[in-house]
């Protein structure tokens, strides 16, 4: 889908920047305000796809709780174009290192869909993550207001309403327990997945009603999802349907980086791979954000992306001033 020209430059840059950071979202854009206001040369590489698109609002963010996700980037961008930063539109179809410089220093090439391409001494990989619903008929359409996944950002919206509990696996559970608090009106629907007696008792105790029969399609009209219709034709009214989605960082274009990746345990997502202030093993890449991260809200993504910047900031100001010491004893030597 075509961005808003609000998003997009004139045209790549011909020179090196300083740091290229690929995802404008929370994470991408805070790191990009922190090395534009560090005064260092970063682009923003801005798919236009954000995991939170779907949403009314953002909330657990002190201060800014229920803003439209559009509206927080909107507001993000323009800050870091305040410092200097650019924003380009585009998908990211490759990522590799490239020769290092005259001085020694990395260099990456970054090639867009459109053809275009730049070099960056850094990158900063904020793409964050895609959701995986299972494949139940009726579900998908309904992804971001009548399915939801997390308590803590679509919980208060939904309080009190019939919630259903699509069980995807072990950390179902513990998502039942969570929305238990939210409405006294919850059905867990074990979709095959097992349920000891213990679990059982421990639903029971708190009124939550257990459906073993398999799911067979979510049913809706034009106000939303009204119920869930089960193999043997019995149909369960249900405003809300909460499913524990499979989390999968986004990697497109970035294989020529050899990231490492890591996966959650019982098949819940897989996500890069990085140490503090989220480093990688790859010289020169950091990442932050849901695609190292797959659990943080929006605020810690932000947070991360900050500190993501700060770090590859710190990183440049070392390699610069290795190259004016070595500049300057070459100029000794000379003498």
């Amino acid at each position: 889908m075509p961005m808003p020209a609000e998003h997009a430059t004139a045209q790549l840059p011909r020179e090196t920047v300083d740091a290229v950071v690929i995802g404008g979202g929370a994470a991408g854009l805070n790191g990009a305000l922190m090395l534009a206001r560090s005064r260092r040369s970063v682009l923003v590489i801005d798919s236009g796809t954000p995991r939170n698109a779907p949403a009314d609002g953002v909330h657990g963010l002190l201060g800014l709780d229920g803003t439209p996700p559009a509206e927080l980037l909107r507001v993000g961008r323009e800050e870091v174009r305040r410092y200097g930063g650019r924003i380009v539109a585009g998908e990211v179809t490759s990522a590799v290192p490239a020769q290092p410089s005259a001085d020694g220093d990395l260099r990456f090439t970054v090639t867009l869909a459109d053809g275009g391409t730049l070099r960056a001494r850094r990158l900063l990989v904020a793409t964050g993550l895609r959701d995986q619903l299972p494949d139940v008929p009726g579900l998908a359409q309904h992804w971001g207001h009548g399915v939801v996944h997390c308590p803590y950002c679509h919980g208060w919206e939904v309080r009190d309403e019939p919630i259903g509990i699509l069980a995807a696996g072990p950390a179902s559970v513990h998502h039942a327990l969570l929305f238990r608090q939210l409405t006294d009106d919850l059905v867990y629907f074990t979709r095959g997945t097992e349920l000891d007696e213990e679990t059982r008792a421990r639903f029971a105790a708190r009124g939550i009603r257990v459906m073993d029969t398999s799911v067979a399609e979510i049913e809706s009209s034009e106000d939303g999802i009204t119920g869930v219709r089960l193999s043997d034709g019995q149909v369960v009214p249900r405003r809300v349907i909460a499913v524990a989605t499979t989390l999968l960082a986004r990697t497109d274009g970035l294989a020529g980086l050899r990231l490492p990746m890591e996966d959650l345990p019982h098949g819940m997502g897989r996500h890069f791979a990085a140490g503090p202030a989220g480093r990688t093993s790859v010289p020169g890449v950091w990442v932050a954000g849901n695609a190292a991260d797959l659990m943080a809200q929006v605020g810690a993504a932000a947070a991360a992306g900050a500190l993501a910047g700060a770090h590859v900031n710190a990183d440049l100001a070392t390699a610069d001033t290795d190259a004016a010491v070595a500049a300057s004893r070459r100029g000794d030597t000379a003498a």
